[in-house]
């Protein structure tokens, strides 16, 4: 009998509500509005799997991933850390899992302190969660997190500006491994850098996960980078859940409409597939967080919308080993 694993990380109707005002025109008594950043997201991660998270800007991708870091207080939800509650820990907890918990930001340039060197951007995590650390054994770690990532001895006293994007992001990568942590989320890591530096921070990446066995958590626009790493993906719009599913089965059969049509816009390789291939274009502008649609989020841009789909919330649900979906459409008796 094969032994059930069970996720070190569970997401479990997570929500995240911001109180916002109305704007110039506001009186003291104006009542404040709620922007539903994200509305009731649900995932479980398990050890050495990628998970992709996918959908337009502002779908509540972000701050998804710094609700999961509690960077964001999460308005509603548990976040379940190899067994632990983590909303309803102490900061001492919260410290102590952010040791097996890092980030590698979007922008590699802004994210690194231009103040200080790479030796000190790297280091500055064992400093901080392991004091017990002499400087030299700091350094000595520092070095051998450098080679890893593709950075050499020599670079170690540079500053940040004197390096490229793709440097930069090996800097940020090498920060977020020098603890040698469980689960990394990298929120948008490669969006800034050409094409070719993406495929090699992609590769890195990758790589490393094989070697220390990380859990990643990737966030991204690109539809083929995120097929290229993950192996589930989960597509939010509006700050729900779309869909999740195994990749090969999300990009073989899509079972949401919004789904369907992101992976529509993604171009081919082959040009005369690229020209004959059915493109579907959604119609309309994404809806405020703050005033979202009755019902089904995606309605108002959907193609195959019917009537009860401005009544009924679609929740995610079970179509088959593969693939969960939130469309009032594929439910089945």
């Amino acid at each position: 009998m094969s032994e059930i694993k069970s996720p070190i990380l569970s997401v479990r109707n997570i929500k995240v509500h911001f109180m916002v005002s109305g704007g110039e025109t506001e009186w003291p008594w104006t009542p404040k509005k709620t922007l539903k950043a994200v509305d009731g997201v649900s995932f479980d991660l398990f050890a050495g799997e990628t998970l992709g998270i996918v959908g337009e800007s502002g779908c509540g991708k972000s701050t998804l991933a710094r609700a999961i870091l509690n960077l964001i207080p999460a308005t509603e939800g548990e976040i379940i850390w190899m067994g632990t509650d983590l909303r309803k820990g102490s900061e001492r907890e919260w410290h102590r899992v952010r040791r097996d918990i890092q980030m590698i930001f979007q922008d590699p340039l802004a994210s690194l302190d231009p103040r200080m060197t790479v030796a000190q951007i790297i280091g500055e995590p064992l400093q901080t969660h392991h004091p017990e650390l002499s400087l030299s054994q700091v350094m000595e770690r520092v070095r051998k997190m450098m080679q890893r990532v593709g950075l050499t001895e020599q670079q170690i006293n540079r500053y940040p500006h004197e390096f490229s994007g793709g440097q930069c992001q090996r800097i940020g990568i090498a920060r977020a491994l020098i603890l040698e942590p469980k689960l990394i989320i990298c929120d948008e890591p490669v969006s800034a850098l050409d094409v070719s530096i993406q495929a090699q921070i992609i590769n890195l990446l990758r790589e490393l996960q094989q070697e220390m066995g990380l859990a990643l958590i990737f966030i991204a626009h690109d539809l083929a980078v995120v097929k290229h790493i993950s192996d589930r993906i989960l597509v939010m719009y509006l700050g729900r859940e779309m869909e999740l599913a195994n990749k090969h089965a999300l990009y073989d059969r899509p079972a949401h409409p919004y789904t369907n049509a992101l992976l529509s816009a993604i171009p081919l390789p082959d040009p005369v597939r690229e020209r004959n291939k059915s493109i579907q274009i959604l119609n309309g502008d994404l809806p405020s967080p703050i005033n979202p649609p009755s019902g089904c989020v995606f309605r108002t841009r959907c193609p195959k919308a019917e009537a009860r789909c401005s009544k009924e919330i679609p929740q995610l649900h079970v179509l088959d080993q593969d693939t969960q979906c939130s469309c009032l459409l594929t439910y089945r008796e």
